[in-house]
């Protein structure tokens, strides 16, 4: 780690400062990464901190100084939100819980201030594609208000705060929990997941026209999106996946012909990603998936990269909750399957309803599935490399899918198209 800038934002004290850090890997191809951290410094530490916000203290020529998370502070998180965008009036600000790449700000309930904590030389995806997508009034995503940019780069994005029922993940698990409360089927209870998981695929259809529209579409590369799958697979700890059937998968993308059209993709799609609003759902975070290179995060792609997002988000959601619930067995095993294939059918479903994507995609059927099924085997390898880097003791539900997806033992139907 190397601190390559340090400045004082606003004088008093305590003191913010804006710090940029340079991160790079044990292996030196590991980076650099870029940092910002926005910290504060005291005379004492606050007593309300985590203990994963305090840095610690060092000896300075004014004495002991403490050094901490500036947002985890509310006057230092204030300060810097009107350093951000100064035309803001607001009185309060609060941390929103649950971020693990950056950090979110909502100040009176009416706007939020994303922090992002690593940045990258340009526009961040997140702003690029909001901020087009506006352009052309699609209203399915939270356009830029502000953006607090650096020398070109972006650091911090300005929204309206979205009052919604919940996020995917909040809402499947409300609807499993009640499965697994009430030993039905999902068609059988008050939250069944089916109609929502139907109109959010349509939503994600439309989403993918309106980047069609803001970004141009081009045709499919099979043979670039094999590289990148590949590249992709062997960013995975050697052992724990088949690497030789895993690549003779891909090797087959790259002959293909039937394979639609690349357009810019979300890139991350999965149910912590979208809202439930009043009236639809809303997608958020399109940075891309964080364990892949920026440039190959902004390469068009075909829209079932996203599908197959889903796809294995739904299957990841009851995995979780039956993980969760304290005496799972084989009768509750079964729900959470017929679950997750549920939503995936009334997902697909919705999806295929939007006629105007189906331009996009190969135009045959059987084409369409077996490329659906090389985008889920491709999701499911970056979730182990995840799984790896950040839960360990979770990856046994991705290494789980990826001998399932290479086994052809995946159970969940196709629908038929609309």
């Amino acid at each position: 780690m190397r601190v390559r800038r340090v400045d004082t934002l606003g004088d008093g004290w305590p003191a913010l400062l804006w710090v940029l850090v340079e991160v790079r890997g044990s292996r030196g191809a590991d980076g650099p990464f870029w940092y910002q951290l926005p910290l504060g410094a005291s005379d004492d530490a606050p007593t309300d901190l985590a203990d994963s916000a305090y840095l610690g203290a060092f000896e300075s020529n004014s004495g002991r100084t403490h050094l901490y998370d500036a947002l985890a502070n509310a006057d230092l998180a204030a300060a810097f939100c009107r350093i951000v965008d100064p035309s803001i009036e607001f009185t309060t600000v609060r941390m929103e819980e649950g971020e693990q790449s950056n950090t979110s700000l909502v100040l009176d309930e009416k706007y939020i201030v994303k922090v992002f904590r690593r940045v990258e030389p340009g526009p961040n995806p997140d702003v690029e594609v909001t901020e087009a997508l506006g352009r052309i009034g699609f209203g399915g995503v939270p356009v830029p208000l502000s953006v607090w940019r650096r020398n070109d780069t972006d650091f911090a994005v300005v929204r309206r705060y979205e009052r919604a029922r919940g996020d995917g993940v909040a809402l499947a698990t409300d609807s499993l929990r009640e499965v697994f409360n009430r030993r039905r089927p999902p068609r059988d209870c008050k939250l069944d997941f089916a109609d929502e998981a139907s109109a959010l695929g349509g939503d994600v259809a439309r989403l993918h026209v309106a980047l069609a529209e803001a970004f141009g579409a081009e045709p499919a590369d099979g043979s670039a999106w094999a590289d990148d799958m590949a590249a992709q697979a062997q960013r995975v700890a050697d052992g724990h996946l088949d690497t030789e059937r895993i690549d003779a998968v891909y090797r087959r993308l790259r002959t293909a012909q039937d394979l639609g059209s690349a357009v810019r993709i979300h890139g991350d799609l999965h149910l912590g990603q979208v809202l439930r609003v009043a009236k639809n759902w809303m997608v958020l975070d399109f940075e891309g998936e964080p364990g892949r290179p920026m440039d190959e995060r902004r390469r068009p792609s075909s829209p079932l990269r996203d599908v197959a997002g889903m796809t294995r988000s739904f299957h990841y959601a009851a995995g979780m909750a039956l993980r969760s619930w304290p005496t799972p067995d084989d009768e509750l095993r079964v729900l959470a399957d017929s679950w997750a294939v549920r939503s995936v059918n009334a997902f697909l479903s919705g999806y295929a309803s939007v006629d105007d994507v189906h331009r996009l995609l190969p135009s045959s059927r059987p084409a369409r599935d077996a490329l659906l099924n090389v985008f889920e085997l491709d999701k499911a390898v970056y979730e182990v490399a995840y799984e790896l880097g950040h839960r360990p003791d979770l990856v046994d539900l991705p290494i789980r899918a990826v001998e399932q997806l290479l086994d052809g033992e995946r159970s969940a139907a196709r629908p038929t198209e609309s």
